[in-house]
Formats: structure tokens, sequence, C-alpha cells
């Protein structure tokens, strides 16, 4: 009896073991995805755009992937940008995250343990916005006056390759820092004399007028990513498996031609008007845009933003990016939904290849 009841408890234990080991069951999965979007909408309202990612969020397709499993999908969004999503990884209240080129690399620079996962946005206008009343005609006649940047974001290397562009230097401004809030703000009171921001609700009030639109250089704006904590990626790898899967999909729902108008409806939930979003994007390549690849002009563009941020000493750490980029839950996901073939690879410049 007392044999029987020892193999009975030992049979109990084997299955208990064995059913916390497998793969895919409820003791293998977290309880929470947590992902961080460097940004917010208007007034910090939690939904964005621009990118397939808090598209993502927009249409809740993470949550309706792992509503079975009972998984809670939470985001983060943060008004403070990069940084902020780099304080909340350090804090370890992200497990993902969305992020610009310079927050990224600062972050990597100090310590901070993530994979990048996918390429999650590239390409598009770059504004330079001045008061209403500015006598500016050109970029140089900016010359002297107090420039304003959200420093610590990619804005920060946007001005960097804009200054080069027109052969002047970071010291032909007095260049502060201001979050995007407080730019227009001061833009409309006239006590800046430029940012690097979105024209649009400035230009309808009448307190501010674009002085400088490009939209056809392909080396002023990097591209964004989509990283994972290493930490994460080690223990739950079917998990990021499926969540990249799941927003790759996503990625290719944002580049058909069919959804463009859908998305800048979805995107205007933002705060930011249907309008402004339809004037930013109409005219660009949605495959180009919403391209996920880490192809030659994702790893070279990352490249060359390290060595800006160690030219202008944004960084005092060399970070390596080939050991830096995990390809192989993308190239799981293309293989899984047929999409090898789907969006074009570019070279360096920026060109198909």
């Amino acid at each position: 009896m007392k044999q029987l009841s020892r193999r009975v408890i030992l049979i109990g234990i084997a299955t208990l073991t064995i059913g916390f080991s497998l793969p895919g069951l409820a003791a293998d999965n977290p309880k929470e995805i947590r992902i961080g979007i460097s940004g917010a909408g208007e007034g910090g309202k939690p939904r964005l755009g621009h990118s397939f990612v808090p598209t993502a969020q927009l249409r809740g397709v993470l949550e309706q992937e792992f509503q079975k499993d009972g998984i809670k999908v939470v985001w983060n969004f943060f008004p403070g940008a990069g940084p902020a999503t780099n304080e909340a990884f350090a804090n370890k209240k992200v497990d993902f995250g969305w992020h610009g080129d310079l927050p990224m690399i600062v972050g990597r620079s100090t310590g901070l343990k993530h994979k990048v996962l996918f390429a999650a946005g590239r390409f598009g206008p770059v504004y330079v916005t001045v008061p209403s009343g500015s006598n500016a005609k050109t970029f140089t006649d900016l010359k002297g006056q107090t420039f304003s940047i959200f420093k610590g974001t990619n804005a920060q290397l946007v001005f960097g390759r804009l200054v080069r562009k027109y052969g002047l230097t970071e010291s032909d401004f007095r260049v502060i820092s201001q979050d995007g809030f407080s730019q227009r703000t001061s833009l409309a009171t006239g006590d800046i004399g430029a940012a690097i921001i979105s024209p649009w609700s400035l230009e309808a009030r009448g307190v501010a007028k674009r002085l400088v639109e490009i939209r056809d250089d392909k080396t002023l704006n990097a591209p964004l990513s989509f990283w994972v904590g290493e930490e994460f990626e080690q223990k739950y790898p079917h998990i990021v498996q499926r969540v990249v899967s799941t927003l790759i999909k996503q990625a290719q729902w944002n580049s058909e031609e069919s959804n463009r108008d859908a998305q800048y409806r979805l995107w205007a939930q933002s705060g930011v008007p249907y309008l402004d979003w339809k004037r930013d994007w109409d005219g660009y390549d949605l495959k180009e845009r919403h391209s996920p690849l880490l192809d030659e002009y994702y790893v070279s563009s990352i490249k060359r933003s390290v060595a800006e941020a160690k030219e202008y000493k944004l960084i005092r750490r060399d970070v390596t990016v080939d050991d830096w980029i995990e390809p192989k839950y993308l190239n799981n996901a293309l293989r899984e939904l047929s999409l090898q073939n789907y969006w074009p690879q570019l070279n360096a410049q920026g060109n198909r290849k």
C-alpha cells in the first residue's frame, strides 16, 4: 500500500514537471506582453500613427492573437519619446520597444540589452517650421537664431544632417531642447526661430509656416526599429515569433494601396487630423515606407547613425550593429506568410536593387 502511494506521488510529480516544461503551455507563457512606444498622440493620447506598429494597437491584432492564451498585451505610450522608452526598459517595465535611431543607439551604448527584430518605418518628409512673422527665406537665413529640437530623439540627428546638407554647423545656431508641445507653443509666440516639426496645425491657425519641406531625400530620416529585450527573448522565443509574425502581417496590411485611406483614418485617432496624415503620406510608396526588411538600406543607415552619434559626442562607447540585429524571427515570419518577395530590397542609398 505504501509502495502504491509512493508510485502515485511520483507519477503526479512527473506529470506536473512535464506539464510545466512543454512549450506553448501557460506555465511557459508570460502573463503580459509589454510594448513601449516612443511617442504619444496629441495631448498625450495613447494612440499614434506613422507606422504599422502603432496601427497594430489601433486594430487590436496582438490582443486577438494572444486572447486564447490569456496573455494581456500592454501598450505604453511615452510622450517623452525614445529617452522615456529607454528609461522604462532599464526599469524592466517594457519587453519590446518601437524606437527612433538615436535613442535606441544611446540605450545600447549604455548597456541596455535588446535585439533588433525588424524595421518599423522609414523615409518621409522633413519640415523646418518658422513663426508666421519670420523674415527668413532660406534655411541659411536662420543662422544665429534659436533653433529648437527634441534632444535625445531621432530629430537631433536629422538636425545634424540638415545643417550639413546646407553647408552649416550646429554652432551657427542657438540650439535648445523642447518637446513637440513646447515647440509648437514657442513657434506660435515667436520665442524661437525655427523647429523641425510638422507645420499643418500651426499653419491652419496662422501662427507658423513652412520654410523648408524636403520629401525626396532618403538620407535625412533613418529607419525606425522594433526590438525585444534579450531576457524576454531568451525566456519566450515562441512568443517573440508570434509577436513578430502578427506585426509583419500588419505591415502587409499597411503596405496595401487599398488600405491607404483606412490607415489615415485610424491614425486620426491620435488627435492629428486625417488631412495632415494625407498631406504627409500621399505620393509615397507604401511598400517602401512600411517595409520591415533588415536590408542594406536599414543596416547602412543605422551604422551611419552610430557614426554620427559618436561624432557629435552623443555616445561614449562603440555600438556594433551586425551582432545587434536578430533576423531569424523576421525571416520565419516572411516564410510563414509567403511574403519573401513582397517588399522591395533597397541598397545602401535607399534605391531598389
